[in-house]
């Protein structure tokens, strides 16, 4: 028989543990939509702020004070990087004075560190326009290296929060299983668009068109970052490549007039599509299902006019 004594301290041992009160929800602050896509996916009760939108540049924002406030109540943040943020997200790191956020603390996440990036630059200088050079940041629409930053980001979350890791590797599997299933639907919608060009502005799309095996033929960027000049716009006129852009492909937060201006003179159809998460596709998955399908049937709009 166990006796008096020990049962009187399980007794109080079990109501101290049923008193204690349950961890918070996690912080989590993400820099851009599609990160938070994936914490979500991970941690469902985490409690995310979103500092952009689709509506939105992220190479520019306001270092607003709501989410200096997120930021210092954050356990984690999680961001592009590869300076994609430079012009505020430092800033508001050092405004919002959490120790948990700060270069090389495991608060702080960089997806854009977790894979290779495209065009690397041994020498960036002001006069190559908005030239990151680490490399193209815009990772988060390719179907090769999202994976690779959800696998990280999932090992970062169980160092954060251990208790969690059962649970977040439970659903990181069914994700990785429904996006090898998507991959292969897009991969066989790819085979129609082998070959294809668009007219493009900035490199929002294109680790997604160099996977899909689409050619961005010229941009309606003069040098990243710098707005469409009329000057430019009027010597793509003449470009050769043209003739192989079957329509041109902006982002949502783009002004569309450049495009316009083009398309009035050419007759090429204007895109105008989402580059990350919004209400209506609220993943990363639907997201990029949302652009083949868009290009797909552009590309049999095109042959069939042609």
């Amino acid at each position: 028989m166990v006796p008096m004594l020990t049962k009187r301290l399980i007794l109080i041992l079990l109501l101290g543990l049923a008193s204690m009160p349950a961890r918070a929800s996690l912080q989590v602050f993400a820099c851009e939509p599609e990160w938070a896509d994936l914490v979500k996916t991970l941690v469902p009760d985490a409690r995310i702020k979103v500092a952009t939108t689709a509506w939105q540049d992220p190479h520019y924002i306001e270092a607003r004070p709501s989410l200096i406030a997120a930021m210092s109540r954050a356990d984690l943040a999680v961001c592009t990087g590869a300076s994609l943020e430079a012009g505020w997200l430092p800033a508001l790191i050092n405004k919002a004075s959490n120790q948990r956020i700060r270069e090389g603390k495991p608060g702080l996440f960089f997806a854009a560190e977790q894979v290779p990036l495209y065009q690397p630059h041994d020498h960036v200088d002001r006069s190559m326009g908005d030239v990151h050079s680490e490399g193209d940041p815009h990772i988060h629409l390719d179907p090769e290296r999202v994976p690779l930053v959800m696998e990280a980001l999932a090992d970062r979350l169980s160092q954060i929060a251990p208790e969690l890791e059962n649970d977040l590797r439970r659903r990181h599997l069914q994700w990785r299983v429904q996006w090898n299933l998507q991959k292969a639907r897009w991969q066989k919608a790819a085979e129609e668009l082998q070959g294809t060009g668009l007219v493009v502005q900035h490199a929002d799309f294109g680790y997604l068109l160099r996977w899909l095996g689409v050619d961005a033929v010229l941009d309606l960027e003069p040098k990243p970052g710098l707005p469409p000049s009329a000057s430019h716009l009027s010597k793509l006129l003449a470009e050769p490549e043209l003739e192989k852009a079957s329509a041109i492909m902006i982002a949502l937060y783009q002004d569309d007039r450049p495009a316009t201006w083009l398309s009035e003179r050419t007759n090429l159809p204007v895109l105008t599509l989402p580059g990350t998460v919004t209400d209506e596709h609220q993943t990363l998955s639907e997201v990029i299902s949302h652009l083949v399908a868009r290009l797909v049937a552009q590309n049999k709009t095109a042959d069939h006019n042609g």
